[in-house]
């Protein structure tokens, strides 16, 4: 017998989160950096009309000042929660739908009443420091190799074809100065294959014949070796640029892996040469530039200047965090263009979007502000120790410490310390700077581990050049100065990472 089927009408309440436009917008702003804010800031301003970055309501805003000086201190209001998402569960589907159901139109003495908190200057007070880091400190802009290369091709007598030639050998250019023909994978996962300089030349149209030649000039443009292929043609350019001895070039074309084993005994069998005028010749050869583009920066245009976020100023005794609002573009709502549009009905559903928008905007930035500077002074109060005595002084600290410390969760902490500058005593450092691991050590509290990186950049700046300490050297000598237990493999590692040689390539020839 079939068993019957039916519809029936079932009642559920259930509580779900639901990311709303207003909250991934506030989450998107939270990892913003400030240089993107800005933009973002910009296009928000082109888009919207109800928004202006400048105060067009002087009257207005003298009735708020003096509202603003008549209200308690910010540091006497109640404390919040700072982040979109840790505001998230309050936003449950009966919320939005209450929402949704809600009338068009805007109560405008409730607007009014809170535009003082909006038009509030988005800097916080600075305890009377308004001496603040210069600019010059913050902001950087480093030549580009490719720009100072442009420059001296516009300086050249090259025709056409050999112009669109060096401008291809000029695009081709690594971060270190070399020419990169390799092909790699395409965007489509495409193998790409290699190329060669007879297909630069056939693509600007130029005699594959004049090619080399014409690549010989660019490589003799400053800085001297730059587009070389290999290290060995770029130190054989320099050679030639400069006059080297014949014995100079010979080493370089044939014994530059000898030099690099420290095995002058076979460059001294090979070329039949005294000693001596080995010793002469590898000195000078080491003297050459191996990276050309080593005085120059290919960056991102967004990471040129790196205008810190907050400031760390001490007081006396305390160490005091205030916002950076340098260049930061203030937003207002233009309530006279609002309040003319609304009498209009056609424009009235339009404006009120707008309104909502912009609204939503101001609101998302400023809790931005305060959740930088509530996580800033959180990690202050931690690593006072770093703030006053240095990198040494760094405690082990992980995003899970914060996000306790401020009720918040680790995933917003981390977007919240992500291309976000604080400008401390120490210097200007990265917020994620202050999150490392721990090394244990000997009867003591556990170190972090960018202070043990430090402690083997001290030991090898200070070791014998001409018996430099090999790894296992670094690791007894750090557990017994400074009671460090860290594996061989983990301080060969950090020093990989700062960039220093191992013991063998290190020590002094002469």
């Amino acid at each position: 017998m079939p068993i019957g089927m039916e519809m029936k009408l079932q009642v559920k309440l259930s509580q779900q989160l639901v990311m709303t436009p207003q909250l991934v917008q506030a989450i998107r702003l939270l990892q913003l950096s400030r240089m993107e804010l800005v933009e973002e800031v910009r296009k928000e301003l082109d888009g919207n009309p109800v928004l202006a970055d400048e105060n067009i309501e002087p009257k207005a805003n003298e009735r708020n000042t003096q509202a603003n000086q008549d209200a308690p201190p910010p540091s006497e209001a109640p404390a919040a929660r700072n982040t979109a998402e840790d505001k998230a569960p309050e936003h449950n589907a009966s919320d939005n739908a209450t929402t949704e159901t809600k009338t068009d139109e805007i109560d405008w003495e409730r607007y009014l009443e809170n535009q003082s908190q909006l038009k509030q200057p988005t800097g916080t007070s600075r305890s009377g420091f308004d001496e603040l880091p210069p600019i010059e400190q913050n902001l950087t802009k480093q030549p580009s190799l490719r720009d100072h290369m442009l420059w001296q091709l516009q300086m050249s007598d090259f025709v056409d074809t050999e112009k669109h030639f060096a401008l291809l050998v000029i695009g081709n250019l690594d971060d270190r100065g070399y020419l990169d023909l390799e092909g790699g994978v395409g965007p489509d996962g495409e193998t790409l294959r290699d190329l060669t300089i007879e297909d630069l030349a056939h693509e600007a149209g130029l005699d594959p014949e004049d090619a080399e030649e014409v690549l010989s000039l660019i490589q003799r443009f400053d800085p001297v070796g730059v587009a070389a292929r290999s290290l060995q043609e770029c130190l054989l350019i320099q050679a030639e640029v400069l006059g080297f001895h014949e014995t100079d070039i010979a080493i370089i074309k044939h014994h530059l892996k000898d030099v690099e084993r420290r095995n002058l005994n076979a460059i001294v069998k090979a070329l039949d040469e005294p000693l001596e005028e080995i010793i002469e010749s590898v000195q000078e050869i080491q003297k050459l530039e191996s990276v050309p583009a080593r005085n120059f920066s290919e960056v991102d245009e967004r990471s040129i200047a790196i205008t810190p976020d907050v400031f760390v100023l001490k007081d006396g005794e305390k160490f005091v965090v205030s916002d950076n609002d340098r260049g930061m573009q203030r937003l207002y709502i233009n309530e006279s263009l609002v309040k003319r549009m609304m009498s209009d009905p056609k424009a009235k559903d339009f404006i009120n979007d707008k309104l909502r928008s912009a609204q939503w905007l101001i609101r998302a930035i400023e809790q931005r502000r305060r959740t930088i500077i509530k996580v800033t002074e959180c990690i202050v109060e931690k690593q006072r120790n770093f703030l006053e005595r240095g990198v040494a002084h760094l405690k082990p600290m992980i995003l899970r410490d914060v996000a306790e410390a401020v009720g918040m969760h680790e995933s917003t902490i981390s977007r919240v310390t992500s291309n976000k500058y604080v400008h401390t005593p120490q210097g200007l450092f990265e917020l994620k700077y202050f999150f490392n691991s721990s090394i244990s050590r000997v009867g003591e509290a556990d170190i972090a581990s960018e202070s043990v990186k430090q402690a083997i950049k001290q030991i090898i700046a200070e070791e014998d050049k001409d018996k430099p300490l090999s790894d296992q050297a670094i690791v007894k000598k750090l557990k017994a100065d400074s009671g460090i237990k860290i594996a061989r493999r983990t301080v060969a590692k950090y020093r990989e990472m700062l960039g220093i040689l191992s013991s063998a390539k290190r020590k002094k020839l002469f």
